[in-house]
């Protein structure tokens, strides 16, 4: 499922995501103080380019932690429940379940990107 999910994932929206996230990671670079949220943004982008087969490793120590609360505070938990809520639609069909999953692992890395690794 892993190739053909990410052949479908790609043609149907990732590739479209995945540009809007790198973008965006760009954007959050331009300043020297937001770098880190922008290599969070890549991180997202690489994920939701091509999510079959990948697995995220969560991690850091407390330092990640105070600013994953801080993430979450100033738009990451809003985007998290974007992907939950279209994680949920895509689930109610069989077909699409599948993808799904993969919104699901998009929402938990919404939640905590710092400390995260994609692999």
């Amino acid at each position: 499922m892993g190739c053909i999910g990410n052949l479908l994932w790609f043609i149907f929206g990732g590739f479209w995501s995945g540009l809007s996230w790198f973008l965006v990671g760009l954007l959050w670079c331009l300043p020297i103080v937001t770098i880190p949220i922008g290599r969070q943004c890549f991180k997202m982008a690489k994920l939701s380019l091509m999510p079959f087969g990948k697995h995220v490793e969560y991690g850091g120590g407390t330092v990640s932690l105070l600013v994953n609360i801080l993430w979450l505070i100033f738009g990451g938990l809003i985007m998290a429940a974007e992907f939950a809520a279209i994680g949920v639609v895509l689930c109610i069909t069989i077909i699409a379940a599948p993808f799904g999953v993969q919104m699901f692992k998009l929402a938990k890395l919404a939640l905590m990107p710092f400390g995260a690794e994609v692999k």
